[in-house]
């Protein structure tokens, strides 16, 4: 098992910024990816930013979605076991809950975001005003 528990979510006014942390603990041999997904009320599950932390490949790969590319950054601090997402320049259609996961994929042929994720976190609240 994999157990993610995320931390830093609040509310901010439109143009601010916020970092979420999320520490990961468990058997860290069953993920090779580490994410981030959010859900905004009435709206499915989008990803947001993922990076490849894996042995093999080019660790610190990372992917965005296009609504976040050249605000948010995906991070990770190998020695405190955590990822981070910097999010700059928020708007209030940024406003979700904010998941941490944790996945285990192969070779793939699309971006990870666009696949199924293996572990989950309870989520943090990011809510930005206009």
């Amino acid at each position: 098992q994999v157990q993610l528990v995320e931390s830093g979510g609040g509310s901010v006014q439109a143009g601010g910024s916020l970092r979420l942390s999320c520490i990961v603990s468990g058997y860290t041999y069953r993920h090779n990816y580490l994410g981030w997904f959010r859900q905004a009320p009435g709206k499915g599950r989008e990803g947001v930013a993922a990076i490849y932390v894996g042995v093999g490949g080019v660790s610190g790969t990372t992917s965005y979605a296009e609504s976040v590319k050249g605000r948010f950054t995906i991070s990770q601090d190998n020695a405190k076991n955590t990822v981070y997402l910097q999010m700059n320049g928020l708007k209030p259609e940024d406003t979700a809950m904010y998941y941490c996961a944790a996945a285990l994929f192969g070779p793939l042929s699309h971006g990870p975001l666009d696949y199924a994720w293996d572990y989950w976190g309870q989520g943090a609240q990011v809510t930005v005003s206009s």
